[in-house]
């Protein structure tokens, strides 16, 4: 969204750091809260300060108890042949595959996944973890446990950051995006069974810590299938387990993770058919 656009909003006043803190808390976030975030910064109106206004709030709501986590993935460093918008042609695969630098957790840039995360992994006291397409940030005194994942297979498993902010039951909030933005759901999609889930190939660029020097490697991924996701979402609205609110332009909406996933498990298990 262009900025002009993004300032004739209808929101009265600009979208301030302090008018942030008090949107979020009033939402039902406290100190303390280990807290996973998917935002869209165009969404929340014009913001003094931009995407640094809005860590710097929700840095303050979760304060030096609580954790706060985004996702920073980096599907740039994947197959070529996959890739789809845009394709490229398959001459240069080859020249891909062999050029592509490794993923480094200080320096890729996340892909995808707004200004937002892409700043605050930046922020001092931030970590990032070492999936060479999954990648999460964090920044808090549980950062180093939630990120400790070191493996290739399977990105988004109970072993990952995801696994490790089910077993924290942290709470989710998507800020400005839909449900189809939300990662958790990808757990879910692990722990439950339809027909025509399969194990895929993947491949990446990695270095450290799975190779001592750049190298193309390969390894396996399911199926992951996003686009039931918003019906998940609307299902969990009409149990109850999401609070919907405003912060800013953006309807937001927040839940605990735990709760969102074991209801995504069942949902998948009764309603997904063959893919």
């Amino acid at each position: 969204m262009a900025e002009s656009d993004t300032i004739n909003q209808e929101t009265p006043v600009p979208v301030t750091l302090s008018s942030l803190s008090h949107d979020l808390e009033a939402l039902g976030l406290s100190k303390g809260v280990n807290l996973l975030v998917h935002s869209s910064l165009s969404s929340l109106g014009w913001v003094a300060g931009g995407a640094q206004t809005v860590v710097m709030a929700l840095n303050k709501v979760v304060g030096q108890k609580g954790t706060l986590v985004m996702p920073t993935h980096t599907g740039h460093l994947s197959e070529p042949s996959e890739w789809e918008n845009p394709p490229v042609p398959e001459k240069w695969w080859p020249i891909i595959r062999k050029n592509l630098p490794a993923y480094d957790p200080f320096l890729s840039p996340s892909w995808g996944m707004g200004s937002i995360p892409e700043l605050f992994r930046t922020t001092p006291g931030a970590r990032r973890s070492f999936h060479p397409n999954a990648s999460f940030a964090a920044r808090g005194p549980l950062a180093r446990f939630i990120l400790r994942d070191k493996k290739l297979d399977f990105m988004m498993d109970d072993t990952s950051p995801l696994g490790r902010l089910y077993d924290l039951d942290a709470q989710v909030l998507l800020l400005g995006v839909g449900y189809d933005k939300n990662t958790c759901f990808h757990l879910a999609e692990y722990r439950s069974s339809w027909p025509g889930k399969i194990t895929v190939p993947c491949a990446a660029p990695v270095a450290k810590p799975f190779r001592k020097k750049r190298t193309w490697v390969q390894f396996k991924d399911i199926n992951f299938f996003s686009e039931d996701f918003p019906a998940i979402g609307e299902f969990l609205e009409e149990k109850g387990v999401v609070k919907v609110g405003t912060v800013g332009a953006a309807q937001v909406k927040l839940f605990p993770i735990r709760a969102a996933v074991d209801i995504a498990v069942q949902w998948m298990n009764t309603n997904r058919v063959a893919l």
